[in-house]
């Protein structure tokens, strides 16, 4: 009887490389863009008092451009699949506190992703309670507390209406799309991009053929006076303005999909921030030239902020307009869904392949080549807190990622020069370490500079010592796992 021959061992399926600078600029863009500058021009009007406003758009678009540098130094650098999850890791050692600096970013992105994809899908859902109002009506309601030591109070106010049900049915549609294979993704996203760029098309000309200055430009007395007031607004201004322009980083985190990731990374990121920074300010400028200031304060307190484009629409060309105007944003909001999700989607799965979080997230689909259970695990928790307030969304998201990734990040660029000196590094921070440097002064400012942040720090720190308890946990429990078959060996 002869020996039969081996089988050979079958690899594991791999991710695809499937996306040029084109595409990975247009996912870049589309994530960017989003529904927040529909969204947010009241709130940021409101926080400074008037058409100052875009001085806080210009130092969002300063602070993204800083940050970007960093995140292009360290993704050309490091181009996985994974972004911050290697960087970190490289950055503060591998087997010590990079380890488990790496695992908390997986922890809070837990959080973090979900709610940026459910602010998107939350202000889809807004815009369609224009077209269809009782969607917008509350059908219940609930606060919930929770006294902790230490922390103090930590507050959630909960929300059900239509809109929640439009919110997660835009969450589960994305997730839908992107079970498929990378290179149809990249198609797919081209063809969101043309909806995207018809909704702004449509807001800037009805600007530029309706301007006025004299709203433009209606600046209050005092705007410009320098005091606790002023500095308190920029501070809740920039928050705001940071949300609308995150997304320039999407790209790091699908670097093992990329085509010549350590040219493709640093160019998608510089283009998509440069043009996204020049369409927001465009956009805001022909909004503020139709819009009066003092309106867009009043509607910030109302539902109306839900909606503002498509009421300026409606005041110049007709309800008709407004509809077809209101679609397009909708279109934009869950472009952006599916360019967030693609690319939260990718983090966990690196994590879990590196062994450094939960192993079902290492799963690839066999034939569609893609994370499947980190892509249907993010729209579930995106699904969840779609019943969340929208500001309280933003802000929670915005604190958590700024103090458990961004902060660690921007001064890791440095340490990691001093510390790695003879790395490679295809492309060099501009002017370092001035970016660096400016960045960690913009982030430090968002966080404790604006009314009431005491409440998402606590969030952020909840979630900090929930992490480092369940690393080391999880730590003891994977060491007693390996200890039982020696001591079974011995006996």
């Amino acid at each position: 009887m002869t020996a039969r021959a081996a089988e050979p061992v079958r690899a594991a399926p791999a991710l695809e490389r499937g996306i040029g600078v084109g595409g990975a600029t247009v996912l870049n863009m589309i994530d960017m863009i989003g529904v927040g500058p529909f969204i947010t021009i009241p709130l940021i009007v409101s926080a400074v008092g008037g058409p100052q406003a875009i001085f806080g758009w210009i130092a969002g678009a300063l602070l993204a451009i800083c940050d970007g540098l960093v995140w292009a130094e360290l993704g050309a650098a490091m181009p996985r699949s994974g972004g911050s999850y290697h960087y970190l890791s490289e950055i503060y050692g591998p087997r010590g506190l990079g380890r488990l600096l790496s695992f908390l970013f997986i922890w809070q992105l837990s959080f973090s992703a979900p709610l940026s994809i459910a602010s998107g899908c939350i202000g889809l859902a807004q815009y369609a309670s224009y077209l269809f109002q009782p969607l917008g009506r509350a059908l219940w309601s609930r606060t919930f507390a929770l006294d902790l030591p230490v922390l103090g109070t930590l507050r959630a106010d909960v929300l059900f209406s239509g809109a929640t049900v439009v919110a997660i049915a835009a969450c589960v549609l994305a997730a839908l799309l992107l079970y498929r294979r990378i290179t149809t993704i990249g198609a797919i996203s081209k063809l969101l991009l043309g909806g995207v760029l018809a909704a702004i098309a449509i807001v800037v000309w009805t600007g530029a053929t309706h301007f006025r200055s004299a709203l433009a430009f209606d600046f209050p007395a005092g705007a410009f006076t320098l005091g606790q007031g002023f500095f308190l607004g920029y501070g809740a201004a920039l928050l705001v303005a940071t949300y609308d322009f995150w997304g320039y980083y999407n790209v790091c985190f699908i670097g093992d999909e990329l085509k010549d990731p350590a040219r493709t990374m640093p160019r998608a990121l510089l283009y998509s921030i440069l043009g996204v920074t020049a369409i927001y300010l465009v956009m805001n400028i022909s909004i503020l030239g139709v819009v009066p200031w003092r309106e867009l304060i009043a509607s910030s307190q109302s539902d109306a902020r839900f909606y503002v484009i498509s009421s300026m629409v409606e005041r110049v060309y007709g309800h008709g307009a407004a509809v077809m105007v209101t679609l397009l944003i909708m279109w934009t909001a869950f472009a952006s869904v599916f360019s967030l999700m693609l690319g939260y989607s990718r983090v966990p799965y690196a994590a879990a392949l590196d062994g450094n979080y939960f192993r079902a997230f290492a799963r690839v689909h066999p034939t569609k080549h893609i994370p499947h259970v980190s892509l249907a695990w993010l729209a579930i928790a995106a699904g969840a807190f779609c019943f969340l307030r929208l500001a309280d969304v933003i802000a929670a998201l915005v604190v958590i990622r700024i103090s458990l990734q961004f902060l660690l990040q921007t001064v890791g660029v440095i340490v990691l020069r001093i510390r790695r000196p003879e790395m490679p590094r295809p492309f060099r921070m501009w002017l370092y370490p001035l970016p660096a440097l400016l960045a960690t002064a913009g982030f430090l400012f968002v966080l404790v500079y604006r009314p009431g942040f005491q409440k998402e720090l606590r969030y952020a720190a909840l979630i900090l010592i929930a992490g480092v308890v369940l690393f080391f946990l999880r730590g003891r429990l994977e060491a007693g796992i390996q200890a039982r078959p020696k001591a079974a060996a011995q006996s």
